[in-house]
């Protein structure tokens, strides 16, 4: 996941989003169950400039990174907080490598209840699973090597572990070439091992095992976590919790483990693992210097330290929790950006200038009334295009027989009406539906094959299930219908275009990971069929 970090372009627009912050600790109605616990409050009463926050939403607003949902929290109050609609305060989010810190966090609860120390060897936990021969750099590894990329492989085993149905034992086959704790190298299957590890030792898989210790205390509500095919989550990638979840989360870092006067996580295990613990190697080609670079200032059990005394967990494409402990402050993010480093960017640029020392600033209705209106417009815009007629190539109520393709789609018919499209396609004997406004978002579910686009294949849900999806067209010219169908529960989109040229179709996906490189392909391939 890692090496995806910085290959995609994206817009950002403005709109309608569901959104809340306030002058008191007041709890609004749309964000109560994901923030409780945590109150409301002005920037100026945390010693924070509106206009400064201001500034960090206008230089979003003209960039390319396309933002889902942002808050900020200062001295356990949020002050900012939003959601790009479609995307909502309510709405679980796909953190993609940001559940690393989860399962450090595991880890930490298995450590404090004397279940486990870091020191352990992995070997010991499983000694049905190991190859033939273990190598003297296997029988060394712990499991501290495991929560600081210090495993020693040559080669990133993730894709290897996933392609396997036995993930534990595929990780413990793959060869290990430079000592354990020596070598930092990003590898999501040894996040896995520490998820695997912890339900070896506890019985349950760790979303379990951190429900009652974590996510319940939090009130972080309806967590989900993809699992191996044994049943283990997958600890590296899977986790899906609301945006508030991370502000919470990394709140609960910030007071060291310390949640409404209760101590839920040792303070000693928040210090270890956050704090350095190994540098990661420098490119052969760096684009910055060392100092400037976010991803070279060391790495902590599956937290990364930043510029500026910042630490922080992140997953591809900017899920983000931002500690700043020296400036008492949160920031969480989730968005599909083309530059994680762009976003940190304009976090140092101008959001870390504008946390005061003080107290309190003088209150600033002007300026505080400005962001709210700011906060209160954002959204990702429907496609639009032209309206000259609502079907000018002539094809609703049509029916598409089409040409065997991956997806196993069959037929497909676009019916228009009432401002909306339907498209409409069986495959395998099941009907799937996607209505998509035109110049509006429609919301729904789908269950089409081959969606909804993902950057690791290991713990997918099985084909089929229905995820939320909303969707809208437009008339690119009079012959090409464009769709776009975001999955507003994971970073991404798909773009569909479909092509009419007599009594015949051609429907292309793209989805939002391949379409910011600069020759966009997509494995599903271009669908052909014709009036049957």
């Amino acid at each position: 996941m890692h090496a995806s970090r910085r290959t995609f372009l994206k817009q950002l627009g403005s709109g309608l989003a569901a959104i809340s912050w306030a002058p008191s600790a007041v709890l609004f109605a749309e964000s109560k169950a994901t923030f409780t616990a945590l109150p409301r409050s002005t920037p100026e009463a945390q010693g924070v400039s509106s206009a400064s926050i201001q500034a960090f939403f206008d230089a979003l607003a003209t960039s390319n990174h396309e933002m889902h949902g942002f808050v900020m929290a200062r001295r356990g109050h949020v002050i900012a907080e939003g959601w790009w609609d479609p995307y909502a305060p309510d709405l679980r989010h796909t953190l993609y490598s940001m559940s690393k810190s989860f399962t450090s966090t595991a880890v930490g609860f298995a450590v404090a209840e004397g279940r486990l120390k870091v020191t352990d060897k992995v070997v010991s936990f499983f000694p049905d699973d190991l190859p033939a021969t273990v190598s003297d750099n296997l029988a060394a590894l712990t499991v501290k090597d495991l929560l600081t990329m210090s495993v020693g492989n040559e080669k990133e085993p993730t894709q290897a572990v996933v392609k396997s149905d036995h993930w534990v034992r595929t990780f413990l086959a793959q060869p290990i070439t430079h000592q354990p704790g020596t070598v930092f190298m990003y590898n999501s299957a040894a996040t896995y091992m520490c998820s695997a590890i912890v339900q070896k030792l506890v019985g349950q898989p760790i979303l379990q095992y951190l429900t009652p210790r974590l996510f319940e205390p939090l009130a972080i509500q309806a967590p989900t976590w993809e699992s191996c095919p044994k049943g283990i989550n997958t600890g590296g990638w899977g986790l899906s919790v609301p945006t508030g979840a991370l502000a919470k989360f990394g709140q609960l870092f910030l007071q060291k483990g310390q949640w409404q006067r209760k101590q839920i996580l040792p303070a000693s295990w928040i210090e270890e693992a956050t704090s350095f613990k190994i540098q990661q190697p420098e490119p052969a080609k760096p684009t910055r210097p060392k100092e400037q670079n976010d991803w070279l200032q060391g790495y902590a059990y599956q937290f990364w330290r930043s510029q500026h005394g910042a630490y922080r967990g992140d997953g591809a494409f900017g899920q983000f929790t931002i500690l700043l402990p020296e400036q008492e402050t949160v920031i969480a993010i989730n968005s599909e950006s083309p530059s994680m480093q762009g976003q940190l960017d304009l976090i140092w640029e101008h959001l870390l200038p504008a946390l005061k020392k003080d107290a309190t600033l003088p209150a600033n209705p002007e300026a505080e009334q400005r962001l709210k209106s700011t906060l209160g417009a954002l959204a990702l815009p429907p496609l639009v295009g032209k309206k000259a007629s609502s079907d000018p190539a002539g094809i609703s109520g049509k029916t598409y027989a089409l040409e065997t393709n991956s997806l196993g789609i069959e037929k497909v018919q676009f019916k228009i009406e009432g401002g909306q499209c339907v498209f409409t396609a069986q495959a395998g004997g099941k009907e799937h539906v996607v209505t998509c406004g035109v110049g509006s978002w429609v919301k729904g579910e789908t269950g089409l094959p081959g969606t909804p686009p993902r950057l690791i294949s290991g713990g997918a849900s099985p084909a089929g299930t229905p995820f939320k999806i909303a969707s809208s067209a437009a008339w690119k010219d009079e012959k090409t219908l464009e769709m776009q169908w975001r999955y507003y529960e994971t970073p991404h989109h798909d773009f569909i275009t479909a092509t009419f040229e007599n009594d015949t179709v051609k429907i292309a996906f793209v989805n939002s990971m391949n379409r910011m490189k600069p020759n966009p392909t997509d494995a599903r391939g271009v669908l052909t069929g014709k009036l049957g």
